[in-house]
Order: structure tokens, then sequence, then C-alpha cells
């Protein structure tokens, strides 16, 4: 298949770039009726032309007066590849060297510079212009671009200018297909007969005819895909990498402001807060300070923001630094995103970001080692790396949260990367969730202090409620369950029922309660059949101790009325098992007179035992569910 590839024009005003387009193209790119009474690019122009080897060139024609940088902005943001155009009889100007930082910034490495207007100087100036030219791109990502000496006006060096654009194509990265499709909105307009269109360049996937899009970062506007057009054509699909044209359904062009993310939904999240690695150009005046207010240009999207450096007080001139962008409007973004920065007064551009986190955690201490480790790791992009301090911060989470959008690589690489550091013990599984080591160890800590201070408060409880601790550790339902089966299994947690309690704790009564303690207990022995009942107990030693003695299994209640000693409750089960294996079925006489006891004592346990599935009334006799030896009455009997 044919490649497409969209390249920008750039350079200072009135050096040829719409002309260049002109000439090549067959289209005029200045389009509005005051670019051509004024001859004067003012807005983005769009062409396109088949090379002779049959791939597409999808050309974007900016502005190059300084009036208009916001719009070259939207445009350089949408392209692959860049043709820097320098006039020879004038050389390099101010918007020159501003265009070509911005190439050099948004890392457009497939660049070539067109020197126009040839037919107005001779070649020894030509020469000269070549050698100006050469050193003010040797310290950019276009140092070795093909300087090209061309003439629109008398077609000179059009066939050589061509030759270089189709080596510059075949060059050039392929659009990628991430099956995450998004388009920067330069344009949104409404035409005759078919009602809204927007037009960008599409990236990270394709678009078909009948999609339902997410239009970003405006909230729940939504819309359906019409009619598709790609460089001139109707299509039922768009693919990455070109130049497309969208008919929406049901929204008005005023709703869509030049800058709005197409995508489709549930696939990206506005940002107000971003972490990035951020350049500061060689030839500003001053470092960029924390706290500067600065514009930040992403895709055809522009938003003021405060800028936050990290681990330092300021970025000096052409150095680079670790910084936080608190936006004023959201931005949709991905990481390894490029942006641009300028100041808003005087206007210039300062550097360039590369994005490292779209969604981070929110403000930071600025000066933390961890902080400074987190982004070292993250500007690395080596998949380990990423994917330990992503999940650091979101940890315990599931694999499907770690999104590659905010990863900057695809889900198998992340995949393997949390393998990888699982059997390096730098990351543990939950049953399908993730956490760190240090996460791990934090949270342990964590339960441990909650734990601890909770049996300082509550010595005759013998544990807190599981639900009490997810609450407090804000976990999700699934993740408890996980932690506290992985807890147990290491020694630091026990589980009795729904009660989470420190492996060192045992109820404590003070010298006070343990004198009351064993004076009941006492009471309960001395009558094992005919204790006291559960107010009676309770009006000695207090509703508290009651309830820890029932919890540690001193007591055991059996019904709201009546409790037993421990050691009485054995006996009456033994007692039950061996009457009914011996004798058959048991009466409720059969149980009073056995154990010598009232028949309120004898009903409330044989209730009991039929509630624990260990007898089965039938008429006025009682069975064995299970009998534990064998032989006697069963309950099938």
């Amino acid at each position: 298949m044919s490649r497409i590839v969209v390249v920008g024009t750039a350079g200072h005003v009135d050096h040829g770039k719409s002309t260049l387009v002109r000439a090549l193209t067959g289209t005029d790119p200045d389009r509005l009726s005051e670019e051509k009474r004024r001859g004067m690019t003012i807005d983005l122009g769009f062409a396109w032309m088949r090379l002779p080897g049959g791939d597409v060139l999808s050309l974007v024609d900016v502005p190059g007066h300084e009036d208009f940088i916001r719009n070259m902005l939207a445009g350089a943001g949408g392209v692959d590849a860049g043709i820097l155009v320098v006039a020879a009889d004038e050389g390099p100007m101010p918007q020159t060297r501003e265009h070509l930082a911005i190439l050099d910034l948004l890392g457009l490495r497939h660049c070539l510079v067109a020197l126009t207007k040839t037919d107005l100087v001779d070649a020894e100036w030509i020469s000269l212009v070549t050698e100006d030219l050469r050193a003010m791109l040797a310290p950019t990502c276009l140092a070795d671009a093909p300087i090209v000496p061309v003439s629109a006006e008398t077609g000179a060096g059009l066939d050589r200018l061509l030759a270089a654009l189709e080596q510059l194509v075949r060059q050039a990265p392929e659009p990628v297909d991430r099956g995450r499709p998004r388009l920067s909105v330069d344009r949104s307009f409404s035409l005759a007969g078919f009602g809204t269109v927007v037009t960008g360049t599409l990236r990270d996937g394709g678009l078909r005819v009948g999609d339902t899009v997410s239009l970003l970062p405006q909230e729940q506007l939504r819309s359906r895909i019409r009619g598709l057009h790609a460089h001139g054509q109707a299509t039922e699909e768009a693919r990455p990498g070109s130049r497309t044209a969208i008919n929406l359904v049901g929204v008005e062009p005023t709703a869509i402001p030049r800058g709005t993310l197409v995508s489709l939904p549930d696939q990206y999240a506005p940002t107000r807060l971003v972490d990035v690695r951020l350049r500061a150009l060689a030839d500003l005046p001053h470092p960029l300070a924390h706290d500067l207010r600065l514009q930040v240009y992403h895709g055809a999207a522009e938003t003021p923001a405060f800028l936050r450096v990290i681990g330092a007080q300021a970025i000096d001139p052409g150095s680079e630094g670790d910084a936080q962008l608190r936006l004023e409007r959201p931005l949709v973004l991905a990481a390894g995103d490029r942006l641009v920065l300028r100041l808003p007064s005087p206007e210039r551009t300062v550097g360039g970001a590369r994005v490292l986190d779209c969604h981070p955690p929110g403000r930071r201490r600025r000066f933390a080692d961890a902080v400074s480790a987190r982004f070292a790791d993250l500007a690395t992009g080596e998949p380990t790396a990423v994917v330990w301090q992503m999940l650091a911060e979101r940890e315990p989470c599931a694999a499907e949260r770690l999104r590659p959008v905010d990863l900057g690589f695809e889900a198998p690489e992340r995949d393997l990367a949390l393998e990888q550091l699982s059997r390096a013990g730098r990351v543990l599984s939950l049953e399908g969730h993730w956490a760190t080591d240090r996460g791990w160890a934090r949270l342990r800590r964590l339960t441990e202090l909650i734990l601890r201070r909770y049996h300082d408060r509550h010595p005759l409880r013998p544990g807190v409620p599981m639900e009490e601790l997810r609450g407090q550790l804000r976990l999700a339902p699934e993740v408890m369950a996980a932690v506290t089966r992985r807890a147990v299994e290491e020694g630091w947690l026990q589980r009795e029922g729904e009660l989470l309690h420190d492996p060192r704790h045992s109820v404590r009564f003070s010298s006070s309660q343990d004198e009351v303690v064993k004076q009941l207990l006492g009471r309960f022995r001395a009558q094992p059949f005919a204790p006291p009942s559960v107010k009676e107990a309770e009006a000695e030693a207090g509703a508290r101790v009651l309830e820890a003695l029932v919890k540690q299994g001193d007591l055991v209640l059996v019904s709201p009325e009546v409790l037993f000693d421990r050691q009485a409750y054995g006996e009456l089960r033994q007692g039950v098992v061996d009457l009914i294996q011996t004798h058959g079925p048991m009466t409720l006489a059969d149980m009073r007179d056995r154990f010598n006891t009232s028949r309120k004592f004898a009903q409330a346990i044989l209730e009991h035992f039929d509630r624990q599935r260990l007898t089965r009334r039938i008429g006025d006799t009682r069975v064995l569910v299970s009998p534990p030896g064998g032989g006697g009455a069963t309950e099938q009997a």
C-alpha cells in the first residue's frame, strides 16, 4: 500500500511557503479572502499530492508572521515531517529561527530545508546562505537535513525537491495503529448539504463511518460519524497518519473549537495536571522559574498553565529538568506526547516538554528524593521502570488500570514488564491485582498500626471487623479479600470469621476485671447445667467483659438468655451424641433428666444443637443429623 505522510511547512513570513506548496501540488493553500487580499498566509492551509513513487504527501501550510504563531503551532502539532522554507535573498530571519526551534522541540527529525527564491541571487550567494543554514541547523535535530535550492517561479530545482521529498517519505516512521484513534481538530465548519465537518491529522488508530465518537475535553459530548474524507476522496475507513475530514451528526461547529480531540469513547481522559521532562531553549535571557505562567501547545490545542519545577528552583537556558504543569483548561494527552511552551508576555517560545505522566497523583513535595527518582525512571521510557513507578501511584490495582495511553507502550510490553518485576521480587500478585514491594510493605505497616490502635482502644474485643478495616485502608472488596488471604499466609494477620487481628493480640482484662471474671466463671463451673442467666452474668461482669468471654470461647451463648461454660457445653454436646447413639431418638425430658437440669435449659441447648445441625427434631424427639461414630438413631432412621 502507498504511504501517507503529513508534512508541514515552516519559516519566516514572505519566504515563499504557500508559493512552493502551490508549485508542488497545483493547489492554493491560502483559502481565506483576507489572505488573498493581503498576499500573506494567516491561518492553516492544506493541499495534497501523489509523489512519482505513488506515496501520498499531505501538506499543511502554516503562517510565517509572528502575529499568527498560534496558528502555526496548531498546524505543526499534527505533522510527521517538515519543510523549513528559507528565502535565499534574505537568509534565516527571526521566525525562521523560532519555527526551527519548534520543529526541534517537537522532535521532527525527518525534515528538509527548501532554499527558495534562488532565481533572485547568484550561486555564490546561495553557497553563503547554505553555510549560514548549516550553522543554524547544527545544534538541532535537523542538523543533517538536506538543503535543496529551488525556485517556485521558474521551476528550477523542483525535480530535486520532489526526489528529496520521496526520500523523506521513505525515512519517516510508519503511522502506528494502536487501536485508540485520536484527531486534534484544527478546523471546524459547516458544509451545505452535509452539516458539521472537522479536520485534522488522525493518529494512533483508524475511524470508520458509523462510529460513535467522543469530543474531548467537553463533558459528555458525543457524536456519530456520518462520513469520512481523506485527501479529497470519500472513504469508509480513515487510516492513521492521514489528513482526515469527519462529517459529524447532531453537533454544531461552534461546540467543537480548535484543539478538540475526536476519539472513540472511554479511551482518553482529560487532565489538568501533567508531569513532564522539560527542555529550555538555549537562547533564553532568564531561567524558567517555579510558578512561571506559560502557554502550553499540544496538537491544535492551547491552554495557559503554571510551571512547578521539581528538584530545583528553576531550569536554566539550554538545560533539561523535571516539572509539573498545572493547566487552567483540561487537555487530552498520552505519555510521550510533545508540548511546546511559550511565554504569554512578551510572547516567545521558551521550551518544550515530553509527557511522562498525564494523570499524576497531584501536588507533591518538590525536593523529595523519591519524587526525583520517579521522574528519572519515567524519563527513561524503560518498561519495567515505568510500570513500577506507575503501579506505585495506583496500587493495588489490576494490570488493565495501567493503560497503554498512560504508559507510553502497549499491553504486551506492560504484561512482560510485570512478569519480569515479579520474578525479581519487586512486585507481587494479589489474585489479579498488583502491588510493588514497597507498597506492600507500606500497606502492612498501615494495617498493623490500625490493628494496634484498635486493640489498644478495645482490649476486650478479639479483632476489628473486616469491613471497618477495609474502609480505613480504602481498598475495594475484592482487593481486601486478596490482601487478607496473603497477609494470613505470611503470618502477620489472623482472621476469625469476619474479624481480623494481630497474631500477638489476645483479650486483656484489667486486674479488677480479672477478679470479676474468676468469680463469674466460678459460678458457671459450680453449677454447670444450671448456670446464671445472660442477664445475671451481664449484671455481674458488665456487657463488654461478657462479650469478650463469649468471643474467646470461655462461655458459649446457646440462646439470647442462656450461657454455658465451655467445659459444660462440651459435656452437653457429647452427652447428646452418646444418649442418641445408645438409646435412639431422645426427648426433651430425656435431656433434662440426663443432666439434671431444668426444662428451660434443656430446651435451649437442644434448639441450639438443631441450629448447629448436630440434631434434628422429628415430632417430640431428636435424632443425630450426622453421628460422629456411626450407628444409633440417625436422620434417615
